[in-house]
């Protein structure tokens, strides 16, 4: 297990098999899937599968969404980080998209502006990326106030798997 990063309050590192049950829990609550397709893991087959796909990220593109760990109780918060996309997204391709994912029970304790500045500055910094994306779905105001408080941009509204996204962006001279 690998840590990435830490901030004041949290470690980011990787995801191994061992975050099975804490993913799972994460996955499979509904509320955390209101704004991401609706679609909250039913199996723990789901959880292992994301396990790996991130698993796999670290391994091809030296990045991923890594665990969010509290440092003063060692909880499983959720995950964040970058991953590399190679499919095409509003006319880019082969870009860094910021994601994160939380439990419900932490919101509104600014875990993820923590752990996202922190991943801009890794990304911007360390893997020298020019720019980093991300999107968050038009309804997830929650999500928008992150991005925005962490000095993205949106850039404008995308229809992305029949729904409807604010594209967001920031170039790394507009972070240093």
């Amino acid at each position: 297990m690998k840590i990435i990063l830490q901030t004041d309050r949290l470690i980011l590192r990787e995801l191994v098999p061992s975050d099975l049950d804490a993913v799972f829990a994460l996955d499979s609550d509904p509320e955390v899937h209101k704004f991401i397709g609706n679609r909250p893991a039913t199996s723990k087959l789901d959880a292992i599968q994301s396990i790996e796909d991130k698993i796999a990220q670290y391994k091809t593109h030296g990045v991923g969404r890594w665990a969010i760990i509290d440092k003063q109780s060692n909880a499983f918060l959720g995950w964040a980080g970058l991953k590399f996309i190679c499919d095409e997204t509003n006319k880019i391709s082969n870009y860094y998209d910021l994601g994160y994912r939380l439990h419900p029970r932490i919101w509104g304790q600014g875990i993820a502006t923590e752990a996202a500045k922190a991943i801009l500055a890794y990304g911007f910094s360390e893997l020298n990326i020019d720019t980093i994306y991300a999107m968050a779905e038009e309804e997830h105001f929650a999500s928008h106030r992150v991005l925005e408080k962490i000095g993205m941009r949106c850039l404008e509204l995308i229809n992305f798997e029949g729904k409807q996204y604010k594209w967001f962006a920031l170039n790394k001279l507009d972070f240093l």
